[in-house]
């Protein structure tokens, strides 16, 4: 993905080196390699946005007294000096490529709002490292990028796109960041539309394999919209290069429910899936960039079954 000359949004806080003490939190595509590693030990749960994501893990502990944030190879330590916080050369160019591909999602999303005769908000992206207090609770660097529509920031620690590839065997690409980042936006547009807190009440009315249902049409309706501003990203700049979309299908697929859970415990169980199959992943990630037709994203409206 070719991004040289790109603006760099302006739309960022950054809190790296002052994080806070301690906390196990979940959301995102980070929560979902969390949960799976969390529902070893204590049966886990999944969601985003702006309810306790603490309690979204089942109890907001670290299961079994397990350092899950070492399991990951995934959080900067945190710094409470005065001293400004410096980054590694890798980092800092990574934090650059980040606000580029926010910037875009910017652009993406504001034609796409106008043209429903709407205004659109951009979140807020806040880079921090260790952990970091949200308006959803204390967030940590080991559940990776998540969204909080409390206060409509999406939250990121840089070493989980250091680590994707040791951790998960994900190709470090740009486009593959871009796929995190869009996909975490995707639940800021949710959040804006309304279906996400519609989803959220919901998901606290129903017991825990309904719940998990609702959250899995969560996820793919954001891998959905990630697929959107992809489409538009290449129709607006033309910046994809050859492979990009297969990088970003691969990611896609390794992130999948069932994937992760036969990773970790060599079986999986489609009642405790939350984000959805890597088969889905990639149908709804791939249904939004070759379409680019927001009308056909509504994964709330079709057959759980059929997803």
């Amino acid at each position: 993905m070719k991004l040289t000359g790109r603006r760099k949004s302006s739309n960022v806080e950054d809190r790296r080196g002052s994080g806070a003490s301690k906390g196990i939190v979940g959301g995102g595509i980070g929560a979902l390699i969390i949960g799976v590693l969390f529902m070893l030990f204590s049966g886990g749960g999944s969601g985003s946005g702006g309810i306790d994501l603490g309690s979204i893990l089942g109890g907001g502990g670290s299961g079994a007294g397990i350092d899950l944030g070492s399991i990951l190879g995934g959080g900067s330590s945190s710094s409470n000096s005065n001293e400004p916080y410096v980054g590694s050369q890798r980092e800092e160019d990574l934090k650059e490529v980040t606000e580029q591909i926010l910037a875009s999602t910017e652009d993406v999303w504001t034609r796409r709002f106008k043209s429903m005769g709407k205004t659109y908000k951009a979140p807020t992206l806040v880079f921090y490292t260790g952990s970091t207090q949200t308006g959803c609770g204390l967030g940590q660097a080991a559940m990776g990028p998540f969204y909080c529509s409390a206060d409509e920031n999406v939250y990121i620690d840089l070493s989980f796109f250091m680590e994707m590839q040791q951790t998960l065997g994900i190709e470090e690409a740009t486009f593959t960041y871009a796929y995190v980042l869009a996909h975490e936006v995707g639940h800021h547009v949710q959040h804006l539309l309304g279906d996400l807190d519609k989803a959220h009440q919901q998901m606290a009315r129903l017991g825990k394999t309904e719940s998990n249902r609702v959250s899995v049409q969560i996820e793919l309706q954001a891998d959905f919209y990630a697929g959107v501003w992809g489409h538009d990203e290449q129709k607006l700049f033309n910046s994809l290069e050859k492979g990009d979309l297969e990088k970003a299908l691969d990611a896609a697929l390794k992130i999948g429910d069932d994937y992760l859970q036969k990773k970790a415990q060599g079986r999986a169980d489609e009642r405790t899936f939350t984000h959805g199959t890597s088969v889905q992943r990639q149908r709804w990630f791939k249904r939004g960039f070759q379409t680019g037709d927001l009308s056909q994203g509504n994964t709330f409206s079709v057959p759980y079954n059929q997803l």
